[in-house]
């Protein structure tokens, strides 16, 4: 005989929605946990490979492993899509890494919808939180569920939980940690939810007790070039905030070549600080070990790298197939 909290769970019928691997785990956690997740919705299939073949979201793929009904929608306002949402009768929705929704949807389940945030909200709100957050040199970030409003990432919080960003931290390994921290405050939420006792509080209130706002847009391939005019600590913030993806890149100069060659960078350590008397990008090499580069206040040794068209590798292996010109820079 199931317990009173499980028929709670039973009688609270959840839609879902998301479409990458991070909200996979919350999803996980929801359906391994018992709670009556009764809908996914998630992105369209979409065409990857040379052969263009289409390949499903990774919550689509979870969810019809565990026999869900996923529904993937190219308009979120398109009258079939809404009837069938109305359909399912759901009493809440959740959303994990999906897109913005349309009043029609969000305000639709009488508990609301509620959404998971990989910030401490309402910093860094926004497509790339986990990213700008590191960039940014923050020393801690963490996850945030709030209540969807009209505006993005805007609605009022309902828990917080924090976690520091550590020296060697990078995008992977804070994406990891969140992913499955955000998947136990989710929990968390839906407890509350269940037992009447969600209580939530107006962004506005935090914003008063905190200097600036910080935002998180969407990177683009601008966004990952490297300004070698910055000191060696925000250069090092910079290349871990991207790594492994989208990853930060930046072009190899040197004499013998009229072509720019592009390169990628995915990690790098802080070997000096001091006043280099070099131009900001000389390359410093035994073009055997190590590749170090000069910069404003100091010098960072490279230590992960990618050539363009070619697969991530370490420096020294890097060096063992290419030979580096006296006068080498990255510009």
């Amino acid at each position: 005989m199931n317990s009173s909290k499980e028929m709670v769970k039973d009688a609270l019928r959840i839609i879902f929605m998301g479409t990458p691997g991070f909200a996979v785990e919350t999803l996980k956690a929801l359906v391994e946990n018992s709670y009556n997740v009764v809908g996914v919705i998630t992105m369209p299939d979409k065409p990857v490979g040379r052969g263009y073949k289409l390949q499903p979201s990774a919550v689509k793929q979870y969810a019809l492993q565990q026999g869900l009904t996923v529904l993937q929608p190219e308009k979120l306002k398109d009258e079939a899509f809404l009837y069938r949402l109305k359909q399912l009768e759901a009493d809440l929705q959740i959303v994990v890494a999906f897109r913005m929704l349309p009043e029609v949807v969000w305000s639709m389940p009488p508990k609301g919808t509620f959404n998971l945030h990989s910030s401490l909200l309402p910093q860094y709100r926004g497509a790339a939180p986990i990213n700008w957050a590191i960039i940014n040199g923050e020393k801690e970030t963490g996850v945030t569920t709030f209540f969807l409003s009209h505006e993005i990432d805007t609605g009022r919080i309902i828990y917080r939980e924090k976690t520091p960003i550590g020296e060697t931290d990078n995008a992977e390994t804070m994406h990891d940690r969140l992913m499955v921290m955000g998947a136990e405050l989710v929990l968390k939420t839906v407890d509350a939810v269940l037992n009447d006792t969600v209580t939530s509080v107006p962004q506005n209130e935090l914003l008063e007790k905190e200097s600036g706002l910080k935002a998180a847009p969407k990177i683009s391939k601008e966004t990952c070039r490297i300004d070698w005019g910055k000191n060696t600590r925000e250069l090092q913030d910079f290349i871990r905030g991207l790594s492994p993806y989208p990853a930060a890149w930046t072009e190899l100069c040197q004499s013998g070549s009229d072509n720019l060659l592009r390169i990628k960078l995915f990690a790098s350590e802080i070997i000096d600080t001091g006043a280099v008397n070099l131009p900001a990008g000389t390359i410093i090499t035994d073009n055997k070990t190590f590749l170090d580069v000069a910069v404003q206040d100091g010098i960072i040794r490279i230590t992960d790298i990618q050539l363009s068209g070619k697969k991530r590798m370490k420096t020294i292996d890097f060096l063992n197939g290419y030979s580096l010109s006296e006068d080498a820079r990255f510009c």
